[in-house]
């Protein structure tokens, strides 16, 4: 079985490891806290007998285990890896540390690819021997569940790399993009960040509950987002396609665009939605609801897989 190396045992490095270990790979786990990698073993059980429960494996839970171990020593962990995927703090110091490190360790042909939301590849790979093979390889959290990867190279990666990681992700069931040119942010964070914006925007200036806010996305944007992007949904929404949605409705939008001035992200701007989440959820109920989202996740996974099999992508 092919070898990956997973460095960080921490919440995205864990799901990491069922990706790949679901998949048949043979999956080494590292982190250099015993608790970190004793915690991260048992909620991989966990998270993998859900995915059995929600029929989203075919496998028997323990034969995906079976194939992840843990270990706190890096440089057996990264001995004959195929491939290693990096999951350390976000911070440019750290990561241009441990990179430092797993291109030392390395073989020399695996690529090795960060889990970073925001720190471009070219801060932390310049100056290393081993350049070449250095991207980020960005999920959304958790990739176990949602498998949109950003695969956003340096200027200096080899083509040979991103092709080579792309195919290892198309392989282990998740869906790759690539990001052409280095930008920050990414795709996804900055299409987020713009949405996320103007949510604390709207809310902070009176024109919206945080909770009607929440239900505009998740009972009419979402539901079409989540099976269509939104070219195709413009596309859709006009009976000329694109030109004719612009036409219609691009004067509107450059008006509304207009008022799209990022304000710092501080108590002014995202106060009055964090006392309305806390009054919603308290803070000891959080770990229950992130436990349901992810449930949820998988049950909308389990639709779509089954959706995509009967009338197709």
């Amino acid at each position: 079985m092919e070898k990956i190396a997973v460095v960080g045992a921490g919440m995205v490095g864990r799901a990491w490891a069922i990706v790949f270990a679901r998949a048949g790979r043979s999956v080494s786990l590292y982190d250099n806290n015993p608790r970190a990698l004793e915690d991260a073993l048992m909620k991989i059980a966990l998270g993998v007998q859900d995915l059995k429960a929600e029929g989203l494996i075919a496998e028997e839970p323990m034969a995906v285990i079976d194939r992840v171990e843990a270990s706190t020593s890096l440089k057996g962990v990264l001995a004959d890896a195929a491939y290693v995927q990096e999951n350390t703090p976000e911070n440019l110091e750290t990561k241009r540390a441990v990179f430092a490190e797993l291109d030392r360790l390395t073989p020399s042909e695996a690529p090795i690819g960060s889990s970073t939301s925001g720190i471009r590849a070219s801060q932390f790979s310049d100056g290393l021997p081993g350049r070449h093979r250095c991207l980020v390889a960005h999920p959304v959290n958790p990739p176990s569940v949602v498998p949109l990867v950003e695969l956003a190279p340096a200027p200096w990666t080899a083509t040979a790399v991103v092709e080579r990681t792309r195919a290892l992700m198309v392989a282990v069931g998740q869906e790759p993009i690539t990001v052409r040119k280095e930008i920050d942010g990414f795709i996804l964070n900055r299409l987020q960040g713009a949405l996320l914006n103007e949510a604390l925007r709207l809310v902070a200036d009176g024109y919206v509950s945080t909770e009607d806010l929440d239900k505009t996305v998740k009972h009419g944007l979402g539901l079409r987002w989540s099976f269509m992007g939104p070219m195709e949904t413009i596309d859709l929404n006009a009976p000329g396609g694109v030109p004719d949605y612009s036409g219609r409705y691009g004067p509107i939008y450059y008006q509304v665009g207009r008022d799209f001035v990022p304000r710092p992200w501080n108590e002014t701007l995202f106060g009055q939605a964090a006392r309305d989440r806390r009054a919603t959820l308290p803070m000891e109920q959080h770990a229950a609801r992130q436990a349901w989202r992810d449930r949820r996740l998988m049950a909308l996974a389990r639709h779509k897989k089954e959706m995509d099999e009967k009338v197709g992508k």
